[in-house]
């Protein structure tokens, strides 16, 4: 063998512990939609902390095995983004796999970058080190997040159906995230200093541990206090919202089809308002983000049509629209409400762009085209009034944004709206992966969720994350939901926003720095041999 491939192969991690990184993804994607076998995220990143162990005197080989979990995990539960490029631009499926692939290996960079930090932890602190695992885990997680944008699939969403995702109302979906891999790594602790004969972790630190719990303990019950709403009397419906699901198909429509599926919700909606004994409180009509171009501005027609059909049943209407952005000649991706007077009253502009398909960054503006449309950034956190109520409302990607939700909470929303279409990517497991976004909303916020689709999924969500009246996907159907308003209470992360995870940033930053100044310690011992060549090689294990 030559030198050169001799020294690569040295880079590479033996197929042993490349199996155990294939294998822990394996197990993480099982613990998603539309598997849900949500429990298996508590075991996943044994296999993967095991191979790191493994290799942990490279780092680049270490790097490449978290890399390997990485672009395998995200593969296995993002593929249905091929299904629009496929079915509807008619690119050919080795493409459109091939584009997605190379998206993964994007997105696999943050695992790669937790297994080379544990595996310099775990040369310089041995099987303590995996003790740090939950805390470097979130920060590449939120890593993640602040470099891309998104965090879809973080370790936590995993939880969304399952009786641990109660938590995030402390610290947000990356506190979730942490409780799996803390489990994991503990037990890992606790493994190898067994198998190296040593006593325990926690049976040698039991008397620290419980004083660490006892000084812990009245924090919780602050947090908990501060986390936990208040409900002097019972609340009142304020108002009632009609949602429609249309089941619009996402293939070209004539513009005929278009009237007759938009006359279609209004009749529904119509047909329900009639239908309800409580005429007492107010009603309010949500459609989904919709697939139909409605343009509330421009569409003269259109506007007529809406603003009759609110006055005439005493109605307000929120539906989405594409509302022209007067500065620069674009749109906006808009909520527009339009109330019992037939006149609009209120319009939201969506912050959260869909990179690459709803806008494209600045930098590459005119390079790179947008796949949906190019759309311009709002930048006004717009509340809608419900009654004595008010909402905020999410329209498709931005229900991944807590900070979002939060600001509106912050703002004074009493319930959260979202208006989403993934209709164009299929019957794919997006639709529930999508619906646990929503799920942990809620539950951060301490405010129910209306979700409205186009294709699915509907659905109630409630302040504990428990989705509530869910509507068949790829149907045409209807719900029917009171709203409230709320007692104004805000939960610790509504307070405090992502702090446990700049917490995990802190940690990891500082574990490392330890490290560094441990490694410059032991360097005199070597200096002391300087003059001796023999004695000197041999400290690194050199054979003469």
């Amino acid at each position: 063998m030559s030198p050169k491939l001799s020294r690569v192969k040295k880079l590479l991690p033996s197929w042993k512990s490349a199996a155990l990184s294939l294998l822990a993804a394996g197990l993480l994607i099982l613990a998603f939609p539309d598997f849900e076998f949500w429990f298996l995220a508590w075991f996943a990143l044994v296999p993967l902390l095991w191979a790191i162990d493994r290799e942990k005197e490279s780092t680049v080989r270490t790097f490449l095995l978290g890399w390997l979990f990485g672009i395998a995990f995200f593969f296995g539960t993002c593929w249905w983004l091929t299904y629009a490029p496929i079915h509807y631009a008619a690119v050919p499926w080795p493409i459109a796999y091939s584009l997605i692939f190379i998206a993964c290996l994007g997105a696999g960079v943050f695992p790669g970058v937790f297994a080379a930090v544990m595996s310099v932890l775990l040369k310089k602190f041995g099987s303590r080190a995996f003790l740090a695992a939950p805390f470097v885990w979130v920060f590449s997680e939120f890593l993640r997040y602040w470099l891309t944008g998104n965090n879809w699939n973080a370790i936590g969403y995993s939880q969304a159906f399952g009786p641990f995702g109660l938590p995030a109302s402390i610290g947000g979906v990356l506190f979730v995230s942490v409780f799996p891999a803390a489990f994991q790594g503990a037990i890992l602790a606790e493994v190898f200093a067994r198998l190296q004969n040593k006593q325990g972790f926690v049976e040698k630190r039991l008397p620290y541990l419980v004083a660490l719990a006892t000084l812990l303990f009245p924090t919780y019950l602050y947090v908990k206090s501060q986390n936990q709403p208040q409900f002097s009397v019972i609340r009142q419906p304020l108002i009632h919202a009609i949602a429609i699901q249309p089941n619009v198909p996402m293939s070209s429509l004539s513009s005929e089809e278009v009237r007759r599926r938009r006359d279609w919700q209004f009749a529904k909606a119509l047909e329900i308002e009639t239908g309800l004994d409580y005429r007492l409180s107010p009603s309010l009509i949500i459609l989904p983000e919709s697939p139909m171009n409605f343009m509330y501005h421009d569409d003269r027609e259109f506007q007529q049509f809406i603003g009759d059909f609110a006055r005439r049943n005493n109605v307000s209407v929120l539906f989405n629209s594409a509302e022209p952005d007067k500065t620069n000649g674009k749109y906006f991706n808009s909520a527009v409400m339009v109330g019992p007077d037939g006149r609009e009253a209120v319009q939201y502009d969506k912050i959260y762009l869909l990179p690459f398909g709803e806008a494209v960054p600045p930098i590459l503006e005119g390079i790179v085209p947008g796949f949906v449309g190019n759309f311009s950034y709002g930048g006004e956190y717009d509340l809608f009034p419900l009654g004595d109520a008010r909402a905020g409302v999410m329209i498709c990607f931005e229900s991944h944004f807590g900070q979002l939700s939060r600001e509106y909470v912050r703002n004074g929303a009493d319930v959260l709206i979202e208006m989403t279409n993934d209709g164009y990517l299929g019957p794919t497991p997006v639709l529930r992966q999508h619906l646990a976004n929503a799920v942990f909303r809620a539950v951060e916020t301490n405010r129910p969720v209306l979700r409205v689709t186009n294709v699915g999924i509907t659905a109630y969500i409630n302040e504990r994350g428990q989705v509530l009246g869910e509507a068949p996907s790829y149907t045409e159907a209807t719900r029917v939901w009171s709203v409230s308003k709320s007692d104004g209470s805000q939960t610790f992360y509504v307070k405090y926003g992502d702090w446990f995870a700049w917490l995990c940033g802190i940690v990891t930053f500082g574990l490392l720095i330890a490290s560094l100044r441990r490694r410059k310690s032991e360097q005199p011992a070597v200096a002391g041999v300087e003059g001796n060549p023999s004695e000197r090689d041999n400290l690194f294990g050199i054979q003469r």
